[in-house]
């Protein structure tokens, strides 16, 4: 069990959940608001997507990751920004020809990927470890693009969280930390309940977990109405939590949930198993942040 347990909050994503939730945040200056909220309820870290203003949809735009970092910066709230990189892996297949991009297809390379992080250089950006079949879409980050990432990511000083959605991405995730690519202490975010990886149950998060490395700091997170039986889960097996509307946009049944108040009820699931939450600095000092 772990004792001393780090929240991060996931407070949008970038998928289509806008019109299923007033809460979840679009603009730079809502996303930010979210990340300070969930910091106040006791969340040491948010990771952040950002949205086009005006469709709602999730974007690359650099400006509005600038925006977001600059004001969590000037709001005063301590809190450890984890941007995403995983935007840029989408791949429709076309119909009739499935080697033309098809509708929501969003595909570029590493350094297009990483735009935003060579840009601001955040404390921790996620680093998915593989492709896979992600809902409708394939998503696609080949052997050679983690590693090209993993090492820029290294080299501009920023600590990586890898991304695994099922055991293979495990196996690449501990192969390029083998390989130098990643800084130690390793940090994974074992991702559970997206169509179609790993499930969001007991037998599959210890499956991963037992794959994971001797000293490797790992969170977990369950989609849905998994969230929170994962948070329990996750604390249990050792490990740390994420919570937030990118996977989950209720409270209880019918309810819909801020990501203030989804950090509210991990708190509570936390320290009723006898655990505390830790702060941003407790977390900069374990995972060696700058900052």
């Amino acid at each position: 069990m772990n004792h001393d347990v780090m929240i991060t909050c996931a407070v949008t994503g970038g998928g289509d959940t806008t019109k299923k939730s007033p809460h979840v945040p679009v603009t730079p200056a809502q996303i930010a608001d979210a990340c300070i909220t969930a910091a106040r309820a006791g969340a040491a870290i948010a990771h952040v997507h950002v949205r086009d203003p005006a469709t709602g949809q999730g974007t690359r735009n650099v400006a509005y990751y600038r925006e977001v970092v600059a004001r969590v910066a000037d709001s005063g709230v301590d809190v450890v920004l984890n941007l995403t990189t995983g935007m840029g892996g989408d791949f429709t297949l076309g119909d009739p020809d499935p080697l033309v991009a098809g509708p929501g297809t969003d595909f570029v390379g590493p350094a297009a990927r990483l735009e935003h992080i060579e840009l601001l250089r955040p404390p921790i950006c996620s680093l998915d470890c593989g492709s896979m079949n992600f809902g409708d879409q394939v998503f696609m980050n080949s052997v050679a693009h983690v590693r090209t990432m993993a090492g820029r990511i290294q080299e501009l000083g920023v600590r990586p969280e890898l991304e695994v959605f099922d055991l293979g991405h495990v196996r690449l995730a501990n192969q390029i930390a083998a390989e130098g690519l990643v800084s130690a202490p390793a940090l994974y975010q074992v991702c559970l309940g997206v169509p179609w990886g790993a499930g969001a149950d007991t037998r599959s998060m210890l499956a991963m977990v037992d794959s994971l490395p001797a000293g490797a700091i790992w969170s977990g997170f369950g989609l849905g109405r998994m969230q929170m039986p994962m948070v329990a889960q996750a604390v249990l097996l050792g490990g740390n939590v994420r919570v937030g509307l990118e996977d989950n946009l209720f409270l209880d049944k019918g309810r819909l949930a801020t990501n203030a108040e989804l950090v509210g009820r991990a708190v509570e699931i936390i320290e009723r198993l006898g655990a505390r939450v830790i702060g941003p600095q407790a977390v900069r000092a374990r995972l060696n942040l700058a900052g």
